[in-house]
């Protein structure tokens, strides 16, 4: 991934502190539990369909064994990012290498803020396999790397895949870091982060990090996708996921299945969760003194709510942190978006964010009453995953109780999030001082050939605090383009949710622009 940011997010970096402190602080508590709970997997065992799930409920009934830090020796541990990810799999330590499989899977070892030990499998004829350690098979800037426990050697994997018939092998998927994923496809750079199970992200008792604990991957047939089974557990819950996964030249798919058990009551429970970074873009470059155009992973929060109506709301990085909640039933999708595609949006040399993949989730089944919940951190790094958006539902999961959901999800270079043919898309969203005091001057355009469509367009347009002083709307047919032009006067407010459509007569004709605006 040259010349992409590869760098550590901020929520990585989170998880892996607070684990290592209770794993630090709780050495011998954490070694009792982790005697008490069942065990994982051993060499040879068969793995059937509901392997991972049984073995995941019975942990859940089990007291929680937070993973041990206290055996990474001080040269992995203190290792500088940097000097992390220039360690190297031997081509004897890749699975299936030279196999003509279509994949290969390569160990990442522990180290730096990855210290969390991960227990990777091969799954092969229905047994298990225990990936082994062997220090001759990593190098790292010539230097030797230390010993590690056999079973503890390991923080995740990334697989290559084929994208085309007869191309070479390219990265497609890393799970690594908490319960985080992340995939790609053809010639993308890793961006939105997927994440298998969140509880109480910004919640005023503080997050909980569930973490990935073990990994077991089939062996592909050629062709295929390729399918993962994570366990996932924290203090509140234990998970079991089976991911199928399919590299594509124009958008790689996973088909998710998962049970959720908890251990505790819980009222903060986020599925389909997913995180992305913002740190400036047109819609807010106040104090930005930066030769960009723009310096983000994500620009916004697609919605298809439960009742159709399809939702663009721009994000953006706040002074302080804000919680959104859409509240839904029945949801048909959501995701974070990356539309902006051309390098003259960004004029980001190194990061080249317009290779950025959009993430759409589809809900497989009806997921009932919640809210999709968007938190907008303020950072002041672009590699921070500041943006957050998940499902949150409205019923809590009592101790001992069971959650089932699947989705699908679509990693993406275009607009995965269907639109019918008769409504136009919210393609870009400007912001700057308007003529006065306080005031706010806002420019959205919408694009598309609905917009050729007969009758005569108007734009619905209101605040829920201040007032609307002025408004302007301009077409441009040849790009197939209508530009609404809007100031805002908040007055004395601190806050306004902005909503903006066009309608033809009685009958909506684009997506629903919405917008938080603080000062």
């Amino acid at each position: 991934m040259e010349g992409r940011e590869t760098g550590a997010t901020r929520r990585a970096v989170l998880a892996a502190a607070a684990g290592g402190a209770l794993a630090s602080v709780l050495p011998s508590a954490a070694r009792a539990a982790d005697e008490k709970a069942p065990a994982l997997p051993g060499a040879g065992e068969a793995f059937e369909p509901n392997t991972l799930a049984a073995l995941a409920r019975a942990r859940a009934a089990a007291p929680y064994a937070p993973p041990r830090f206290d055996d990474l020796p001080g040269a992995l541990k203190d290792l500088p990012q940097e000097r992390y990810e220039a360690i190297r799999a031997a081509p004897e330590a890749i699975a299936w290498a030279g196999d003509g499989l279509g994949y290969e899977l390569e160990p990442l070892l522990r180290g730096s803020i990855f210290a969390r030990p991960v227990a990777l499998y091969l799954v092969e004829g229905g047994l298990v396999r225990p990936l082994a350690y062997d220090r001759a098979r990593f190098t790292m800037d010539g230097a030797a790397l230390p010993e590690l426990p056999a079973e503890a050697a390991f923080s995740g994997f990334r697989l290559r895949a084929r994208f085309d018939d007869g191309a070479e092998l390219s990265e497609f998927a890393l799970f690594q870091g908490g319960s985080f994923f992340r995939l790609v496809a053809r010639g993308q750079g890793y961006g939105v982060t997927a994440r298998a199970l969140a509880l109480r992200p910004a919640d005023a008792r503080g997050e909980e990090f569930p973490l990935f604990r073990a990994l077991f991957v089939e062996r592909p047939t050629p062709g295929r996708p390729i399918v993962v089974h994570a366990l996932v557990e924290s203090e509140s819950a234990a998970a079991a996921l089976r991911l199928t996964l399919a590299p594509g030249r124009d958008a790689s798919r996973a088909e998710i299945e998962a049970t959720v058990f908890a251990r505790t009551d819980i009222d903060h429970l986020g599925l389909g969760g997913m995180q992305g970074s913002y740190l400036f873009g047109t819609l807010d470059r106040r104090g930005v003194d930066d030769l960009r155009v723009a310096a983000r992973s994500t620009e916004g929060l697609a919605i298809r709510n439960g009742a159709g109506e399809p939702i663009w709301r721009p994000v953006h990085n706040p002074d302080t942190l804000q919680v959104s909640a859409f509240v839904d039933r029945g949801p048909k999708g959501f995701g974070l978006m990356q539309r902006a595609r051309a390098y003259a949006d960004f004029e980001d040399d190194v990061n080249h964010w317009e290779w950025r993949p959009t993430l759409w989730l589809e809900p497989a089944g009806d997921w009932g009453e919640g809210a999709v919940t968007l938190l907008e951190i303020p950072s002041d790094a672009a590699r921070n995953e500041n943006v957050l958006a998940y499902w949150r539902p409205k019923a809590p999961l009592a101790k001992g109780g069971e959650l089932r959901f699947a989705c699908r999800q679509r990693w993406d270079w275009g607009w995965p999030d269907p639109l019918p043919p008769d409504l136009a898309r919210v393609t870009g969203s400007r912001g700057g001082r308007g003529s006065g005091g306080n005031r706010r001057l806002f420019a959205v355009d919408f694009s598309g050939d609905a917009l050729a469509l007969p009758g005569p367009l108007e734009p619905a347009l209101s605040a829920s605090a201040g007032t609307i002083t002025r408004r302007s709307v301009y077409s441009y047919p040849e790009r197939k383009t209508l530009r609404v032009l809007f100031e805002l006067d908040p007055g004395s407010e601190r806050a306004s949710e902005l909503r903006l459509e066009l309608r033809r007569g009685e009958a909506r004709a684009s997506e629903i622009w919405l917008y938080r605006w603080t000062p």
